[in-house]
C-alpha cells in the first residue's frame, strides 16, 4: 500500500472524511524549534493533505501529517480549516518548480515538495476544490502558473471532455429522434396514401360492375 492510500486510511476515513491530494514536502527553511521540543524522535517523512468530510455539508481541512523513522503509522501534527488557509505562493509563474508556501491565519510554512508534478497536482486540485467548496472567502493562489487555476488543467479539461460528450450524446439522441420522426412521418404519408388508393380502387371497382 502506498503512503498516501495508507494516510487516508489511518488518518481520514476513521474521521468520516475522504483525502482529496497530498504531497510529501520538506521545509526550504529550517524551522527553530526548542531542544526540548523535538523529543528525540528522529528523521520523519512530512505530508500536506487536502481532505474533506463525507457528511453535508462538506467540510475541507488542511492537514499535516508526519511518519518518523522506524515507525510505520502516520501521526497528524496539525490541521487547519480551508477559511484559514489565506494564501497559496506558487514561487514561480512561467515554470515548473517543486516550491510552494501556505499562509494560514496563524501560520506561514515555506515547502518543497519530491517534485514539481507533485505540487503542481496538489495546487491544482486544492484551487479547484476552494472554488467549489470554500465560503466567500476564497484563499489567494498567487504566482501559480495559469495552466493550475483553469484553462488548461487537467480537472477542466475532464469535465471539459464530459460536458462535451454530454452533448454530443444528446445531439446524437436529438438528430436520431428528428430521423426517427421524419421516418415516422412518411411512414404515415405512405399508410395514408395506400388508404386512400384501396378507397378509390374499390370505388372505381364498384363502379365498374355497375
Amino acid at each position: 500500500m502506498s503512503a498516501k492510500l495508507a494516510i487516508n486510511k489511518e488518518v481520514f476515513v476513521p474521521h468520516d472524511e475522504k483525502m482529496l491530494a497530498a504531497v510529501q514536502v520538506k521545509r526550504r527553511t529550517k524551522k527553530k524549534i526548542p531542544f526540548l521540543a523535538t523529543g528525540g524522535q528522529g528523521d520523519y517523512m512530512t505530508f500536506i493533505c487536502l481532505s474533506v468530510t463525507n457528511k453535508k455539508p462538506s467540510h475541507l481541512s488542511i492537514t499535516k501529517v508526519k511518519q518518523f523513522q522506524g515507525s510505520s503509522a502516520f501521526v497528524k501534527r496539525s490541521q487547519w480549516t480551508i477559511d484559514q488557509l489565506r494564501q497559496v505562493n506558487g514561487i514561480d509563474p512561467n515554470k515548473d518548480c517543486p516550491e510552494f508556501d501556505l499562509m494560514f491565519e496563524n501560520a506561514f510554512d515555506q515547502w518543497v515538495a519530491g517534485s514539481a508534478g507533485e505540487k503542481c497536482t496538489f495546487i491544482q486540485i486544492l484551487h479547484h476544490t476552494c472554488q467549489r467548496y470554500s465560503s466567500a472567502r476564497k484563499p489567494e493562489f498567487v504566482n501559480c502558473q495559469s495552466k493550475l487555476l483553469g484553462g488548461n488543467s487537467i480537472l477542466h479539461s475532464a469535465a471539459d471532455s464530459v460536458t462535451s460528450a454530454v452533448q454530443k450524446a444528446s445531439q446524437a439522441l436529438n438528430e436520431r429522434g428528428e430521423r426517427l420522426g421524419r421516418a415516422e412521418e412518411k411512414t404515415a404519408d405512405m399508410m395514408n396514401s395506400a388508404e386512400q388508393f384501396a378507397v378509390t380502387a374499390h370505388k372505381l371497382a364498384m363502379k365498374h360492375k355497375c
